[in-house]
């Protein structure tokens, strides 16, 4: 209790209770708002903590997984805040501007990531040094506007499990294509949006940027310690693994000495009876008949 009253003393310093104005308002908010003061509408921060607490479980989850989360704000006043903290825990993120398509056609986009990435090999390994300097300032520049748009999902080989957008309203086309792809939402709305469009809603302001900044790193340390969990969880499973080896190299070594010893065991048995005389098997040899000299013409008479 004591954690959610400081949670909520954070979230009121920064500001996230403010609304906007009663009649740019989306009813669908009602359940969220607190109150309305001076023609403002006030978001109740019980609600805000509720939402950010659920969000931040299911991203923690998801980030457990090991899947990957994609930040998208291309508002002025978000983008380098959601860009600095995708970066920190290392998740794709498009805050420049959402090309169309992004996510339904996103083998395209793999093909423009790719053109991207073989034009910096060929500026770094020197391998544009044949070309000319008008073709060389060419590359470069091309390499520069894709980087822009391109350069958060650079390291994005498949599509996302989940989408966290900053304002859902200004995001649209973003959301769109997760909905139609079946992608997780996750969104801070604001009292003009609404809150049914995204699987996870967090009732906040999305306009300030003290707003954005302790949301989005709330969320941040969320999905770092899930991807600490992984982390731990796979260095466990490698350490089982190298004892359940030791135990089978052990168990294989003395079964290997046991069938030496048996092995000796009988050699020696071996040994031992061959020192001892043969006896005579009988009807071994070659016995003359009894009668064989009374015959004609043999033995006495």
């Amino acid at each position: 209790m004591e954690q959610n009253t400081s949670l909520q003393q954070q979230l009121l310093d920064a500001g996230v209770h403010f609304g906007h104005l009663k009649k740019k308002w989306n009813p669908k908010m009602l359940p969220y708002i607190f109150a309305e003061k001076k023609g403002i509408h006030i978001i109740d921060l019980n609600k805000t903590v509720d939402g950010l607490q659920e969000a931040s479980a299911a991203l923690k989850q998801i980030a457990k997984s090991g899947k990957k989360i994609m930040f998208v704000a291309t508002k002025k006043q978000a983008k380098e805040i959601v860009s600095e903290c995708a970066k920190r825990v290392n998740m794709p993120y498009a805050t420049e501007r959402w090309l169309g398509g992004m996510l339904t056609n996103f083998n395209t986009v793999r093909k423009s990531v790719k053109k991207m990435q073989s034009i910096e090999k060929m500026l770094n390994d020197g391998s544009a040094e044949s070309l000319t300097k008008k073709e060389r300032l060419t590359l470069t520049r091309d390499k520069e506007k894709m980087e822009k748009v391109l350069g958060g999902i650079a390291q994005l080989s498949r599509l996302p499990s989940a989408l966290f957008l900053v304002d859902i309203g200004h995001e649209h086309i973003a959301l769109a294509e997760a909905k139609r792809l079946g992608i997780a939402t996750f969104g801070m709305v604001d009292t003009n949006c609404d809150p049914n469009k995204v699987d996870y809603a967090i009732p906040s302001n999305d306009d300030a940027t003290k707003s954005i900044a302790i949301i989005t790193n709330y969320i941040i340390a969320a999905i770092a310690e899930g991807a600490a969990e992984r982390q731990l969880a796979k260095e466990e499973d490698v350490e089982e693994v190298d004892n359940e080896s030791e135990k089978k190299a052990a168990r294989l070594l003395a079964e290997a000495e046991a069938e030496a010893a048996r092995g000796g065991r009988s050699r020696g048995g071996a040994g031992a009876g061959a020192g001892q005389p043969k006896r005579r098997v009988p009807g071994g040899a070659s016995r003359r008949p009894q009668g064989g000299g009374t015959g004609p013409g043999g033995g006495r008479r």
